[in-house]
């Protein structure tokens, strides 16, 4: 049971965003959040990992075809202190997904609580499983 919480702990560190063509505007790392993904039979639910991030500093942007979840971590500090060691390092999220046009993009929702963003993506009409009932001929 330690050596899976172990590895489960070495499987949480934080994986530094590597992505190309895109331009920091802040000189600060920037992580890929972890995700979960649930499917419903309506709708698709993306679970992303922030943590000291608020819902003022999420930013989502829809682009054509691609989804992207940008969050901004402030700094904690308290004032008068520097920080002297650290385990934990501190960084922006970035994370860019491809949709299909399955989702219904015009009904996209999000949340934010405690670090945790849950994205609701809705799944078109067509997309959508339907029983479909037979009749008596």
């Amino acid at each position: 049971m330690a050596m899976n919480a172990e590895m489960q702990a070495q499987q949480a560190t934080k994986q530094e965003a590597t992505e190309s063509g895109v331009e920091q505007t802040r000189d600060r790392r920037v992580f890929v959040p972890r995700v979960d993904i649930y499917e419903s039979g309506d709708d698709l639910i993306v679970v992303a990992d922030m943590p000291g991030v608020d819902e003022n500093n999420v930013d989502i942007t829809l682009e054509q075809d691609r989804l992207t979840i940008v969050g901004r971590v402030d700094p904690v500090a308290p004032n008068g202190y520097t920080l002297a060691y650290a385990e934990y390092a501190e960084g922006d999220y970035r994370r860019t997904f491809t949709l299909s046009n399955e989702i219904d993009r015009d009904h996209i929702e999000a949340t934010m609580s405690n670090g945790v963003l849950r994205l609701r993506l809705p799944k078109a009409a067509p997309a959508k499983a339907r029983k479909i009932a037979v009749k008596a001929a």
